[in-house]
């Protein structure tokens, strides 16, 4: 999750959050290769970007591969402050699987099991007085990192 940057023609440049949506989220998800839920964020909800606002009026449909697809303003054509740049939230823990729901909601505790060593195994939660196990759906390295820290490994 952050603000949203692109490089166009040597230099790194933030999106003015003009018609931000999930949809444009979804692209931005998609391109750096994450899965979940989009969620488009405005008025500069993960600070202000500095140097140039490279691109404004960005309105996808949610199936590009890129935001280079999508229909938007020429590069460098805007109409924005910093105050309008766009992020993007690409949370890999949401999805329709209720355990892994719950893992990203709550703070409790998590194990490995079934393993050779303490730090490798099956990804097990206590939710709701049981223990069960998260299903793989959409699960990253970025999940895998959060529960080794929870762990405390690094």
């Amino acid at each position: 999750e952050g603000r949203v940057e692109v490089y166009h023609d040597g230099k790194w440049g933030t999106i003015c959050d003009d018609q931000w949506d999930d949809r444009d989220a979804e692209v931005v998800c998609r391109q750096l290769g994450l899965s979940g839920n989009p969620k488009a964020l405005s008025w500069a909800h993960y600070g202000q970007g500095s140097g140039p606002i490279l691109l404004d009026e960005v309105e996808c449909s949610g199936n590009e591969l890129s935001l280079d697809q999508c229909k938007k303003s020429d590069w460098g054509q805007q109409n924005c402050d910093h105050i309008e740049d766009a992020g993007v939230s690409c949370d890999p823990f949401t999805g329709t699987d209720l355990q892994l729901y719950a893992c990203h909601m709550w703070s409790g505790t998590v194990r490995l099991a079934g393993g050779r060593s303490p730090s490798e195994g099956r990804v097990e939660v206590y939710y709701n007085g049981d223990w069960g196990t998260v299903c793989d759906d959409g699960w990253t390295d970025l999940g895998a990192q959060v529960v080794c820290r929870q762990l405390g490994f690094r």
